[in-house]
């Protein structure tokens, strides 16, 4: 009997040592997901600050040439700063970090350039097409051009875009813009705007 109780207790002890492991296990391999997620989260979030960061450094490049501007031509700081976001997606198309094209502005004849492809709206819906595209020496002489654009209009109508520099606020000049035939996206009024209240560029407006 002695013995027998022995044996019973032995398999006891197995079983609890087995039970034991694979809750140890279990324990190890939920512990190891939560590490993983945690270490995922964390790249995840720096990832997000480090984007952040380079967005604040764009605009921090931008607006204080874009406020000089506003005194010289009567461009809303806003404004510029948002359509050189939306068209060089923050400095990092080929055309703004190559060759300081920061508004898709296309060559004369006369002018120096550079042929690329882009994407435009035609006939209801976005193309790819290859065209002349400025080259610039900095992003500040691109910037220049487009206030200069904004405030004397185009050769063959000076007045084109007068009512986006009589615009008082960044709303109005974005509509403007789109009714004065500056860009084929039927939705660009929005998106400037949408970028403007994203990141307060508005706040730039009335500094200087």
């Amino acid at each position: 009997m002695a013995r027998r109780r022995r044996k019973n207790g032995g398999n006891y002890v197995g079983i609890m040592a087995v039970v034991i492991a694979l809750m140890v296990g279990v324990v190890t391999v939920v512990g190891q997901y939560e590490h993983g997620v945690q270490v995922a989260d964390e790249a995840a979030a720096s990832s997000r600050a480090a984007t952040l960061a380079k967005k604040n450094a764009f605009i921090a490049h931008l607006a204080p040439y874009a406020q000089t501007l506003k005194v010289n031509y009567g461009v809303l700081p806003s404004i510029t700063i948002a359509q050189a976001i939306l068209e060089s997606n923050w400095g990092t198309s080929t055309l703004a970090a190559k060759y300081h094209n920061l508004f898709g502005v296309k060559a004369k004849s006369n002018q120096a350039g550079q042929e690329l492809t882009t994407q435009e709206y035609e006939n209801g819906k976005w193309v790819t097409v290859t065209a002349r595209f400025r080259s610039y020496t900095d992003d500040y002489a691109s910037m220049r051009e487009h206030a200069q654009l904004l405030a004397h209009g185009t050769t063959w109508n000076a007045h084109q875009y007068v009512s986006v520099i009589r615009a008082r606020d960044y709303q109005a000049a974005a509509t403007a813009l789109q009714k004065s035939g500056y860009a084929t996206d039927p939705q660009y009024a929005q998106k400037i705007i949408r970028v403007v209240e994203q990141y307060h560029l508005e706040k730039y407006d009335g500094t200087k």
